[in-house]
């Protein structure tokens, strides 16, 4: 019975090893060991050529809409987290006031138009007048020189006249005509040239009326222009009374219902535009090799880990805590070192998938290739299948040895 044990035992003791050896048992375990050694040495190719963070979120612009004009809320025509497009109506407000205030404005603008147009009639009016007195003033001046010459004449002919009458060529009487003559004309030289000085003083006078009409034009125009501005100061107004959306996005943060009544720069809402990109925190000790251009992949949780191709952008000039609202003070004599993190800004080169609300605030996972020597993949993959194979033409070298001693 001894023997029989004997014989049996290196039997027994030899399955096991036919089966370890099997296909059956060294495929599924060269494939499991290829995938282990594959994802192992693109863990580490990873960790020498990347640098990754899991403080990072989406960030992107909100544009906050308030009222320019205070009023009560007449409709509101869109929803919480509906999507818009730009210039889209948005809210309207009762424009009843508003329009009444342009009735008003347009009336007053048509009152100083009326204004304006009467002080240009009279302008016009004070032209005349001063081209009529002009005119006057001229036919007073040529009276006057036809008076001085008459009187040149008359002088000439006096002066005659008194060295005939004492040579006795004339008579007493023919002298005496000459001299009335003489006088006359004197006279009349006198009253020419004081109408010559009072039509004179006309055109001054009406000279002066035409600037202050010139004056009273330049305020007329201005209160029109005031009132032309006032009517589209008004017009503006009214037109505030419909808020249109300034861009596209995603409404949020909505808190305007009909019937209420709004303050000039209330908010009302906010809208999310669909451009978005990543803040990533990363620890300055991992900014060495880190700058813009380089290609970066984004992991967003929101989307159960999917990635997305990305590269940075840019790299703020500080840590994110000396832009805190209580920037820390290391002069107190109390300083512990503490490692700082520092925002880059990574913006997405491929779109975000449609379907999906991924805005301001969401979690990803940033991992920037900060070397420009990457393994492939492939290659990687061909080391883990030669690793692979060795490691099981290794086993089967041993468990074979094995077998052939027992």
């Amino acid at each position: 019975m001894s023997e029989n044990k004997s014989v049996a035992t290196p039997a027994a003791n030899s399955v096991p090893l036919n089966k370890i050896n099997s296909p059956l048992f060294v495929c599924p375990a060269a494939i499991a060991l290829a995938l282990l050694l594959y994802f192992g040495l693109k863990s580490v190719a990873d960790f020498l050529t990347h640098e990754a963070t899991d403080d990072a979120f989406i960030a992107g612009h909100v544009v906050s809409i308030a009222p320019r004009i205070a009023g009560q809320v007449a409709a509101v025509h869109v929803l919480d987290n509906q999507l818009v497009r730009s210039n889209e109506l948005l809210v309207e407000l009762d424009p009843a006031d508003y329009a009444i205030t342009v009735a008003q404005k347009n009336s007053a603008a048509a009152s100083q138009d009326a204004n304006f147009r009467t002080v240009i009639a009279a302008v016009e009016l004070m032209r005349a007048k001063v081209a009529t007195a002009a005119a006057a003033a001229r036919k007073a001046k040529a009276d006057a020189d036809a008076s001085e010459s008459t009187v040149k004449k008359t002088q000439a002919d006096f002066e005659r006249a008194q060295n005939l009458v004492q040579e006795k060529t004339i008579s007493s009487q023919e002298f005496d005509a000459v001299l009335a003559a003489n006088t006359k004309a004197q006279a009349d030289l006198k009253s020419a040239r004081e109408n010559a000085d009072e039509e004179a003083s006309k055109v001054d006078e009406a000279q002066k009326q035409l600037e202050a009409a010139f004056a009273e034009k330049e305020m007329a125009l201005s209160q029109l222009n005031e009132s032309q501005t006032n009517v589209a100061a008004a017009k503006l107004n009214l037109s505030y009374t419909k808020i249109f959306a300034p861009c596209a996005g995603r409404i949020t943060r909505k808190s305007v219902e009909a019937g209420n009544y709004l303050e000039v720069g209330q908010q009302i809402l906010s809208i999310v535009p669909e451009e978005v990109w990543v803040v990533a925190n990363f620890k300055e000790s991992q900014l060495d090799k880190m700058c813009a251009g380089q290609p970066t992949t984004v992991e967003i949780d929101a989307l159960g880990g999917r990635s997305f191709a990305a590269h940075v952008d840019s790299i703020q000039a500080g840590s994110g805590a000396s832009f805190s609202l209580l920037p820390p003070e290391n002069a107190t004599g109390n300083f512990v070192k503490v490692v700082q993190r520092v925002p880059v800004k990574i913006v997405f080169d491929e779109a975000l998938p449609e379907g999906f609300v991924i805005g301001p605030g969401l979690s990803v996972t940033p991992s920037v290739q900060v070397s420009k020597f990457v393994l492939p993949p492939w290659l990687l993959a061909i080391a883990a299948i030669i690793f692979s194979a060795t490691a099981v033409w290794f086993f089967k070298f041993l468990t074979n040895r094995k077998a052939a001693a027992k």
